[in-house]
């Protein structure tokens, strides 16, 4: 007998008729011999409503009153749900989240669950009854009903599912299930069958898969399967699940976040503490920021630049004015009208021509990039809004993405990277860091990796056109050279710097590469450093918890370390320092994340 978790949207429910179809599903899922757990949001437009209704009282609702109101929308559709599932002959009862024992931290509206009781709704489901759980609530210690957030009901039905060792969490929505890109932006969108929790958390952070992240956390965590299905029709959706290697896509997903905007710290001292300065202050106001990006300091000045949502900019233009009064020095800048463009896939981490294809797929298009940054699995770049749809389109086409068996980029190859030393698998340190957590939602550090066996190579005074970063990585590529982090901060006068990391080894095959490339573009200069050390914190929730970043910046301050470049994703924080700063820098961020042991 398998235990199902079954989670159904609030369009899923918004009439009689459509919650009486969602009975029906979840009665066929128990007389197929399951055990079923359903969690419901509210019905159509009901939170809506009741925000409305609130201000029509007051301008400014208490957040915890707000909390008492909202939670009675899923009240409403549990019991409803119940009486729908009874009608059809089987048993149910409707639980509220404090009747099933989820106890959560006490901030209003956008509480993080401690932890979950399962013994009523072990005894429940024992006695043959169907469970039907209000999403999105729970209770703090003082027994006041609390709200999840956005995609609260996501998060209740992955968190049911971890604590209840479920043999799989189906997700109902109105699509048909995790797509290539948008659908409705790009007609030749294709629905993937099966995706990795990393690639959907890093999807989730650009906006895509209708999925949010803290969910997508939770069943990365407790190893939940998530199968995302449509709610209307019999689809087999799409599952997201452990990704078996040989089966990894180069690229899976292309995704496009349209309202971004920029902030550039110029003119900042190139010593410790810098970072550790500017995410204090972002992290004091909770401010949830996006491509940062330092590359490498000039004259003992360094920039650093960051991408947050258009609505947040005030809030992040005041933080950076009060970082840069804490320095003593630099100004503050920044743009509006850009998106971002991302493509994500497990592939390439071994496969040494993305970067080249992506680049080229939007030089062809005659879109020019702001700002570059990578992780492990995903590239960003961001593009003048107004290009936004094309710059879309033509990544998608660059990788093939329309059809089933997408083909690997038309440069570079496939190569297998080998581990330096060994090491516990990823999956086995995440889960010894879970089995150790104090709360369900806790930040997950598993892993603080040292690579000492990179180099970094920068390219200057380039001109700030398309088909600058094309032209760098397809000759990188061509030469088989694996290239792991890329960074192009905001440009200026027409102008903008480049810079990479690659392995040591390899080092001197891609100075020849790229100094006959550059050897026609006037101005350009080239310069590296083949005694660098790549600093890489690696976990689940790194952006969904504000202030890592703060202490990760902090403990490399306090230990007299310079950072040099920096990128960060929704699963990897990685830092450049210096190869003599490596050893230090290392002991410093176990400490900071509590694995020292």
């Amino acid at each position: 007998m398998a235990l199902i978790v079954q989670k159904f949207g609030g369009s899923s429910v918004a009439d009689a008729d459509r919650i009486r179809n969602c009975a029906q599903r979840i009665v066929a899922s128990k007389r197929a011999g399951n055990q079923v757990v359903v969690v419901v949001s509210a019905r159509g437009d009901k939170t809506d409503e009741l925000i409305e209704l609130a201000r029509a009282i007051t301008a400014n609702p208490p957040p915890r009153e707000m909390d008492m109101l909202l939670a009675t929308g899923e009240q409403e559709s549990v019991a409803l749900m119940a009486m729908a599932v009874q009608e059809l002959g089987e048993p149910a009862i409707s639980l509220t989240g404090y009747q099933i024992g989820i106890l959560t931290d006490s901030t209003f509206t956008k509480a993080r669950i401690r932890k979950i009781s399962v013994e009523r709704m072990r005894t429940a489901l024992a006695d043959g009854n169907i469970v039907i759980a209000a999403g999105f609530q729970g209770i703090d210690e003082d027994f006041n009903i609390t709200t999840l957030g956005r995609g609260g009901s996501d998060t209740t039905a992955t968190a049911l599912a971890a604590v209840l060792e479920a043999d799989v969490c189906e997700i109902y929505t109105d699509v048909e299930g995790i797509f290539t890109t948008d659908p409705r932006l790009v007609k030749a969108a294709r629905k993937i069958t099966r995706i990795s929790y990393d690639e959907m958390l890093e999807l989730t952070s650009l906006g895509g898969g209708k999925m949010h992240s803290r969910s997508i956390e939770f069943a990365k965590k407790y190893r939940v399967p998530l199968l995302v299905r449509p709610a209307y029709t019999a689809g087999d959706g799409t599952l997201i699940a452990p990704q078996l290697d040989e089966h990894a896509p180069v690229v899976s997903s292309v995704a496009l976040v349209k309202s971004e905007a920029i902030v550039n710290l110029r003119e900042l001292p190139d010593r410790p503490g810098v970072l550790a300065a500017v995410f204090t202050k972002m992290a004091e106001r909770k401010i949830p920021i996006d491509m940062v990006i330092q590359d490498i300091a000039e004259n003992s000045v360094a920039s650093v630049s960051f991408t947050v949502p258009q609505d947040d900019l005030a809030d992040a233009l005041t933080a950076a004015e009060e970082a840069v009064k804490s320095l003593g020095a630099g100004r503050v800048q920044h743009g509006t009208n850009v998106s971002k463009v991302s493509v994500v896939g497990s592939g390439m981490r071994t496969h040494t021509g993305v970067a080249a294809q992506m680049f080229h797929s939007l030089s062809q298009a005659g879109v020019n990039m702001t700002m570059i940054t990578t992780s492990e699995i995903k590239i960003s770049a961001l593009v003048n809004r107004d290009q936004s749809q094309i710059a879309l389109n033509a990544v998608h086409d660059g990788f093939a993405l329309e059809k089933d068996t997408a083909t690997a980029p038309s440069v570079g190859y496939a190569q297998r990277v080998e581990e330096s030393h060994p090491r516990m698998p990823r999956a086995d340190l995440e889960r010894d860091v879970v089995s150790r957590l104090a709360s369900m939602e806790d930040i997950v550090v598993s892993d603080v990796h040292l690579d000492e066996q990179q180099a970094r190579v920068t390219i200057r005074r380039v001109q700030d056109r398309p088909g600058i970063a094309a032209e760098v990585f397809t000759a990188v590529a061509e030469g088989g050279v694996m290239v792991d982090m890329i960074v192009q901060n905001v440009g200026h006068d027409e102008l903008t710097d480049l810079s990479f990391t690659v392995p040591r080894v390899d080092l001197e095959r891609c100075l020849l590469l790229v100094r006959e490339l550059i050897s026609d573009w006037p101005g350009a200069t080239l310069s590296y450093d083949g005694e660098m050390a790549l600093l890489t914190v690696m976990g689940i929730g790194l952006r969904s918890h504000t202030g890592v970043g703060e202490r990760m910046f902090r403990a490399l301050s306090d230990a007299g370390v310079n950072v040099q470049l920096v990128n960060t994703s929704e699963i990897r924080f990685g830092v450049v320092v210096a190869r003599t700063d490596a050893a230090k820098a290392h002991q410093a961020l176990l400490a900071a994340f509590g694995l020292q042991a």
